[in-house]
């Protein structure tokens, strides 16, 4: 237990010692600033300018971002559907898969092109090499850069004053690319491929039993696309069983890189607002919050899984963990520290079975989906999301104490506060709907594993994955039938657009306000008491929410196990 705990001091210490340094380097790229990489890279930069003819000094009004957001995702989907459909008549397909079933091509571009990367696929039996490499992985770069350019335009509200322009969408999505996320995912990939992580074009393996038996093993370019399944919290795995695979998570390196990778770019985003607001502190004040989120749900979990089952209370055995369902190589702590790490961003990769957790680490699991994943949260999407509680931060202790609300230089008026709870709900709306739709008609509940409590908790993670663009799955729902490809794929376009294009029209609205010095009315948003009040506003926010309905899954589903009934 004393190894696996030092794990989790070990990754913390890791978190801690990048994000400050790769926030100040996200913050130079985004600001135009020379980089390190500048001489290799700004030649490429102006190259791709030249022949798309994008001029990067050109400025965008939040309508036009706006619309390019919306362009590139609409041609994303459209392009990975045709590859999918067409790929049987494509190169690069050596075991000479089909056409993908129309609503799961569909469902699978929507997922992969809003950041989501639900798989109600089995990877290795469905999708070619092509598919995999230029449909998936590209898709992969592109949603996370879409994520990170949104959140650069957001930061340049609030560090303009009386301007239109929040910044040039082509540019941001470029520089996302080129700076940042293809150096980052060369390197994890080597380092995966350095671990045994497979990565070749050639056919699927024929393995010879010694009774004459033979058995297909899947391969593939699988290094590459893990790199930056987890660097762009994208999710999604080249294989059925995702990092429980041997062949994408083969080593505990390997499996300690695949969680720092998933936390490291969204971990340092508050301190890239930090630089470029020109104020550490509060960048530091921003990370703070976040961390403490992440180590309250991952204590929550650990207890419950290391306190062991009820059952096994009630048989007079004391002192038992819940093994069932972890990655055995691994341990019980770094399996949670996965699924932990996984759901507070929107990457969805998992090593372990999240359908065999403890009611009430099931619980913390969604509840970081639900909320949002702003703890940390997704490429560029978390910053937003903890924006948009910030802002009903200040707004309510504004409210409370009789002081004018402002948050980061900029004053808070009804149209702020509306925008921001426009991005916080909408997807909590969906997802409440659509979970309600599912447990009403029988498409929803012929596909549930299990029964009572449990069941309404696999149904709500579906959801919370879809609307939240995680991706992860509890394992005990058939997702891949008609009904749910169609109505995860429409609870994944809800979370994703608004959330960004709520977060666009706010920056539009910040940059033309003035930047109002701050005074004796100004409620501090830099030391540890808004670090708790923006705790607290989330955890509130959250419960006040989904409160109800997880009172009927998995916490009525504890109760009872604690009472000897199991579903």
């Amino acid at each position: 237990m004393l190894t696996e705990l030092a794990y989790v001091a070990f990754l913390m210490v890791a978190i801690l010692s990048l994000a400050a340094p790769t926030g100040r380097y996200i913050a130079r790229v985004f600001s135009g600033e020379e980089t390190w990489l500048s001489p290799l890279i700004r030649p490429i930069e102006l190259w791709l300018y030249r022949i798309t003819g994008i001029d990067e000094t050109k400025e965008m009004s939040w309508k036009t971002y706006s619309l390019s957001v919306v362009i590139i995702n609409i041609l994303g989907i459209l392009a990975l559907f045709l590859l999918q459909e067409l790929q049987g008549f494509l190169p690069l397909n050596p075991q000479g898969l089909g056409a993908v079933p129309w609503d799961t091509a569909l469902n699978t571009a929507i997922s992969f092109a809003t950041n989501t990367n639900w798989q109600s696929y089995s990877g290795e039996q469905t999708m070619s090499y092509l598919t995999q490499m230029l449909g998936l992985t590209v898709q992969n770069f592109l949603s996370a850069a879409v994520g990170l350019a949104a959140a650069m335009a957001v930061i340049r509200g609030f560090i303009r004053k009386d301007v239109n322009e929040i910044g040039n969408f082509w540019a941001d999505l470029t520089r996302s690319i080129l700076y940042l996320l293809l150096p980052l995912a060369i390197l994890w990939a080597l380092l995966f491929a350095s671990q045994g992580v497979v990565q070749t074009l050639g056919p699927y393996v024929i393995a010879h039993g010694l009774e004459g038996t033979e058995q297909t093993i899947a391969v593939g370019p699988v290094a590459s696309q893990e790199a930056i399944k987890f660097l762009g919290t994208n999710g999604g795995g080249f294989f059925n069983s995702n990092s429980a695979h041997p062949f994408e998570n083969p080593t505990p390196i390997t499996d300690f890189l695949q969680v720092l990778g998933m936390l490291l770019i969204p971990a340092s985003l508050p301190f890239a607002f930090g630089s470029m607001i020109k104020n550490q502190r509060q960048g530091r004040a921003i990370f703070a919050s976040m961390l403490l989120l992440y180590l309250m749900g991952l204590g929550a979990g650990l207890w419950a899984e290391t306190a062991g089952s009820p059952f096994m209370e009630n048989a007079g055995v004391s002192g038992g963990m819940n093994m069932e369902g972890k990655e055995t190589r691994f341990g019980i702590v770094p399996s949670l520290v996965f699924a932990q790490s996984t759901t507070v961003t929107s990457c969805g990769g998992v090593d372990s079975m999240h359908d065999s957790l403890m009611p009430l680490s099931g619980l913390v699991l969604l509840f970081n989906m639900a909320i949002g994943e702003v703890i940390f949260g997704g490429v560029g999407v978390g910053l937003i999301g903890i924006f948009f509680y910030a802002i009903m931060t200040m707004f309510l202790a504004g409210l409370m104490v009789g002081r004018t609300p402002e948050l980061f230089g900029k004053k808070l008026e009804p149209f702020e506060m509306i925008m921001a709870v426009v991005g916080l709900l909408a997807p909590s709306v969906a997802l409440l709907t659509l979970a309600a739709i599912a447990i009403s008609l029988p498409q929803g509940l012929s596909s549930l594993n299990n029964a009572g409590p449990h069941g309404l908790s696999e149904i709500l993670y579906a959801f919370a994955s879809a609307c939240g663009n995680n991706g992860s799955a509890f394992a005990g729902l058939n997702a891949g039938t008609v009904f749910y490809n169609l109505t995860t794929a429409l609870g994944m376009l809800v979370g994703r657009f608004s959330t960004i294009l709520p977060a666009l029209v706010l920056a539009g609205s910040l940059a033309r306000k003035r930047i109002v010095p701050a005074s004796s009315a100004t409620l501090p948003t830099e030391g540890s008491l808004f670090v708790i009040m923006l705790a607290g506003t989330v955890i509130i926010v959250g419960a006040l929410t989904f409160f109800p309905v997880f009172v009927l899954g998995p916490i009525l589903e504890h109760l009872l196990m604690r009472s000897g009934m199991t579903f």
